[in-house]
């Protein structure tokens, strides 16, 4: 409920991320790639999707090749991770880091950013770019 004074949201009426989706072209490929890149096990679903739970919010991997050419998501999407070493080895092995600046710095190395955050950039291979920071260096704005 919102205030008509103050024009501020009730916490209870917050809107709640639960799902955030990227286009593919190759759900199989997506399912070795994002498996691989997260550590984690998808879950197929009906019309061309897989699922991977990435906490509270669900990547949702979508192919939509039958329909026409994947468009990227237009920003990172970020993650938070324990081990960021171990992620971005992974990503090294994908060969799909990053080869944009950001601030300057490689985005596809691991760099401590001016916000403070400990994070590297990937980029799937159907220009989806993805974030990931180190869990406890996380800038809440």
């Amino acid at each position: 409920m919102t205030s008509s004074t103050t024009g501020r949201t009730d916490r209870a009426d917050v809107p709640q991320m639960f799902r955030l989706s990227v286009e593919v072209g190759d759900l199989d490929e997506a399912i070795a790639f994002y498996g691989r890149l997260l550590g984690l096990e998808g879950r197929r679903q009906a019309g061309a999707r897989c699922y991977f739970q990435c906490g509270p919010v669900t990547l949702s991997v979508q192919d939509v090749s039958a329909l026409a050419a994947p468009h990227p998501a237009a920003k990172s999407l970020y993650f938070t991770v324990t081990d960021l070493d171990a992620v971005f080895v992974r990503a090294q092995a994908l060969d799909c880091l990053s080869t944009e600046l950001v601030h300057d710095a490689p985005a596809g190395a691991i760099v401590v950013r001016p916000w403070g955050e400990r994070s590297f950039y990937v980029e799937d291979p159907w220009g989806n770019p993805l974030c990931f920071v180190e869990d406890g260096t996380v800038y809440p704005g």
